[in-house]
């Protein structure tokens, strides 16, 4: 089952469904919440005879902490529920929840906002009463956060933060967008979250992401026709087997590749990107670069097939290599034509890329250099019949847009597809978790590759590794669709094979592309086990 990732709107919009047209009541679907989330606790932690805190905010966040508090406390558990808002301000089936709670229950209140003297006894309440706590249940926010925490709430966070104990958070840890995984200010730090419905983007995006500990999913009843709808264009990307590998095929039913890449400046990006295609499977790799570099580059990649090319300026490709390139792509017949990696910037060799991507009419994937080329006139990429695959970090895809890296980094789902529809390209947005878009504004989220959150592949290199990885999916027989995000999967992968044998500090592109062929028999090996679990890294419940 595809597992899809939705906005707040999109949730918002997916519970007014499940009780307007399915007729699941609202107390039904925050039982089930506070029910899973006890669950979660009894499985992770234990309940009897540990001491919870259980904090509450003024909306149905604070009304699922009722359930979770009424479960613990009717289990066994000692109990305290501190209260946000002021009961007044708790509506609906929050309001009923919070009315329900044992009267032998601790329940702290705070009177009122204006109250400081209020407040300060309430805050110094808490303080005392999680220095003896065993865990922490963060219901304070929900979904709905769209402003930095502050006042009372920036201190309630960083209360817990500062006591160091278990945290279970309900929903999404507090301080979270929702959206966009930025920390608003401040925010919870989880040791496991528990979602209802979906997953939340936030919580699978960079920082969110870290911030939720281990995640749990619970549908509280969604049916599935809502929790696979097809106007959620957004999902964690489902691994795809690899096709059959027959005895009675050459190296030519799987390939070739063209590399157009190097320059005097770059003898890494080239061979990396030529290489990494052989070792995930692909059978055949041509690459084109400036004569003057074959040599050095042949010692590091013998299988690769080198087509030196003349040289106008010494050590980069130009304008006049331009007829030579069509040529040759044509002639040896290549089904996918990588290009850009460590091109360089030289105004010619921009020239050159400009007007091969105008004319080649197989799959075209433009990395590096030659995104910075394709900046400068997307409506080049806009205009091709064939399918084009960019392959940015988010600087490059700054230069794309036209939008500060920043700023893109705060929201990347958003840029990503509007990005994708207006250049009519898959792109992938290489970074922590990377996104592969498609002009559909669909959007795959791949969760490997974070090397156990300590950014191993964040080293020079890696990205060139990607390139032939995805181009290796494509001649094996993947659709492009389907090639991509499992290009970007096994990356992802290898880069987590490395590190746990390495460590993340030290790893270079180098070790991710040595690996290379131990990641892609991992896959295969294991591919049950990684679909079912999804990299183990949601759970279901």
């Amino acid at each position: 089952m595809k597992m899809k990732v939705c906005s707040r709107k999109e949730i918002g919009e997916l519970d007014k469904l499940a009780m307007e047209e399915h007729g699941i009541p609202e107390e039904i679907l925050m039982e089930n919440a506070g029910e899973a989330a006890y669950y979660v606790i009894l499985k992770e932690f234990g309940v009897k005879d540990k001491k919870f805190v259980v904090i509450c905010g003024g909306g149905n966040n604070g009304g699922d902490g009722f359930v979770v508090a009424r479960k613990l406390y009717s289990t066994g558990g000692d109990v305290d529920v501190f209260l946000l808002a002021e009961r007044e301000k708790y509506r609906g089936s929050a309001r009923k929840n919070l009315e329900i709670l044992p009267k032998s229950m601790r329940i702290h209140y705070v009177d009122s906002y204006e109250n400081l003297k209020s407040i300060h006894q309430a805050f110094l309440g808490l303080k005392d009463t999680l220095s003896k706590a065993d865990a922490v249940v963060d219901a304070i926010f929900g979904t709905g956060l769209t402003r930095n925490v502050e006042g009372i709430y920036k201190e309630v966070i960083e209360l817990i933060n500062e006591s160091k104990k278990k945290v279970f958070a309900i929903d999404i840890p507090s301080g979270i967008n929702s959206d966009t995984g930025q920390e608003m200010g401040i925010s919870v730090k989880a040791n496991y979250t528990i979602t209802y419905g979906l997953p939340k983007r936030g919580e699978l995006l960079y920082p969110g992401y870290g911030r939720c500990g281990k995640l749990y999913v619970s549908h509280i009843s969604y049916p599935p026709e809502l929790q696979n709808s097809d106007s959620i264009k957004v999902e964690v990307f489902k691994p795809v087997p690899l096709p059959e590998r027959r005895a009675d095929t050459t190296k030519w039913d799987y390939g070739p590749v063209l590399f157009i890449a190097g320059s005097s400046s770059y003898y890494w990006a080239p061979i990396a990107s030529a290489s990494s295609c052989l070792k995930a499977g692909g059978g055949y790799s041509y690459l084109a670069c400036p004569e003057s570099l074959a040599p050095s580059l042949a010692e590091a990649g013998r299988e690769v097939v080198f087509l030196p090319q003349k040289e106008v300026i010494p050590g980069f490709l130009t304008l006049e290599n331009k007829d030579d390139l069509l040529r040759i792509y044509k002639e040896r017949r290549a089904r996918m034509v990588v290009m850009g990696p460590g091109l360089s910037t030289h105004e010619g060799t921009q020239q050159l890329v400009r007007e091969l991507a105008r004319e080649i009419d197989v799959p075209l994937l433009i990395d590096g250099d030659g995104i910075t080329a394709i900046a400068q006139d997307t409506k080049i990429i806009e205009e091709r019949k064939a399918p084009t695959i960019l392959t940015p970090h988010t600087g490059e895809m700054g230069r794309i847009t036209k939008i500060d890296r920043i700023e893109i980094e705060k929201n990347r789902i958003d840029y990503l597809q509007k990005a994708t529809q207006e250049l009519n390209a898959i792109i992938v947005l290489k970074g922590p978790h990377t996104l592969i878009g498609y002009p559909d504004q669909k959007v795959y989220i791949s969760l490997s590759g974070d090397t156990g959150g300590k950014a191993g592949m964040a080293t020079a290199g890696s990205g060139d590794v990607l390139n032939g990885t995805i181009a290796a999916m494509y001649v094996q027989g993947l659709t492009l669709e389907d090639a991509v995000p499992t290009g970007v999967f096994i990356h992802g992968l290898t880069g987590d094979l490395v590190a746990k044998e390495k460590g993340p500090r030290g790893m270079t592109a180098k070790d991710i592309l040595d690996y290379l062929p131990r990641a892609v028999k991992y896959y295969e090996d294991n591919f049950e086990e990684i679909s079912k679990n999804l990299y183990d890294k949601i759970h279901v419940i």
